[in-house]
């Protein structure tokens, strides 16, 4: 395959990018020991800030993201040969290097995972940097003593792309749980997912401040941040701990000692992009085994062609998009 197709981004002059669909060589990829033809890559909310927005852009034209799954074609490599099945995600992919949306990637062989026995490519991208984040997020809480005894867990951000993994993981595993988000419209899919209740977002928002609450919660996973993250921590139990992965509800967090002194909780902060090699390769083992959501083998997942992506990166922007689209590419 010499000649393929990508999505590019390209800057032309104007405050945001413009997106259109390109035919490429294999002289337009970045250097790189690994060569993969990609079969899917998925859409998450950081790719539309970058392909939208234009955010952490370093030039143009550029080919957003941040997720790829497919076959090895070339390797200088000897861990990789033609045929191996791969998964890269996060590093610099899609934002500081050509990204998933192509047909063809080459990347550096540091950031490619060998595709876990259990798992299928497009399975993969379901699960994607989002379901990764949503592993790795039930990893560390488990690291940190959370199991089904202790109590309830609430996941903000519920109807997102990490939100939607991480109830289907924690209800797969046994534990009570809340799902928090903005679109009541959701809770038919929030409990096939296997939250045991649903919330709106406002519960979970801090509206007059106190240092501690009433403990609710014995862990919490949260891709929101901002006010909501605020009041998870003032509602935790004793020795609870919550896992934050994201912004999308502000950067500023309004908290005290109290919830730390007084209850002794655990604020966890959640790395999907320099996860150290040893912990990414264990999530996505443990993600195609005792990890692995049963969503992957339903139909709540939207599968979208690359011409249909410049649409879906500016809804995923609005808050529109529900659970996890994948874009096939092979």
């Amino acid at each position: 395959m010499d000649h393929f197709r990508a999505l590019v981004a390209d800057h032309m002059g104007e405050e945001a990018p413009k997106l259109a669909i390109k035919n490429l060589t294999t002289a337009d990829l970045p250097e790189g020991e690994v060569t993969v033809r990609v079969a899917y890559s998925s859409v998450n909310y950081k790719d539309g800030m970058v392909g939208i927005w234009g955010r952490m852009i370093q030039s143009y034209p550029h080919i957003p993201g941040i997720d790829l799954s497919g076959f090895v074609t070339e390797s200088t490599d000897p861990r990789y040969k033609p045929g191996d099945e791969v998964i890269v995600t996060s590093y610099g992919l899609g934002v500081t290097h050509h990204g998933g949306y192509s047909e063809l990637a080459r990347v550096p062989a540091s950031w490619v995972v060998p595709l876990p026995p259990g798992l299928t490519l497009r399975e993969a991208m379901i699960l994607g940097t989002a379901g990764f984040t949503a592993g790795l997020s039930v990893q560390r809480l488990e690291d940190n003593g959370l199991t089904p005894d202790k109590g309830p867990v609430v996941v903000a951000g519920a109807s997102g792309g990490v939100g939607s993994v991480a109830v289907n993981i924690l209800a797969k595993r046994g534990y009570e749980v809340t799902a928090s988000t903005g679109r009541l419209s959701e809770e038919n899919y929030l409990k096939a997912l296997g939250a045991a209740r649903v919330i709106h977002r406002d519960e979970l928002t801090e509206t007059e401040r106190k240092p501690i609450r009433r403990p609710l919660w014995a862990a919490a996973v949260d891709p929101v941040g901002g006010k909501t993250l605020s009041y998870l921590l003032s509602t935790l139990q004793y020795g609870g701990s919550v896992a934050t992965s994201g912004l999308t509800g502000g950067v500023e967090v309004e908290t005290s000692v109290y919830p730390f002194i007084l209850r002794g909780v655990n604020w966890l902060g959640i790395d999907s992009v320099e996860c150290p090699m040893e912990l990414r390769s264990r999530v996505w083992e443990r993600l195609a085994t005792d990890l692995k959501p049963t969503m992957l083998s339903n139909t709540i997942v939207n599968e979208i062609q690359l011409e249909q992506l410049p649409e879906e990166l500016a809804l995923i922007l609005q808050g529109q998009v529900r659970g996890r689209t994948i874009v096939k590419l092979g």
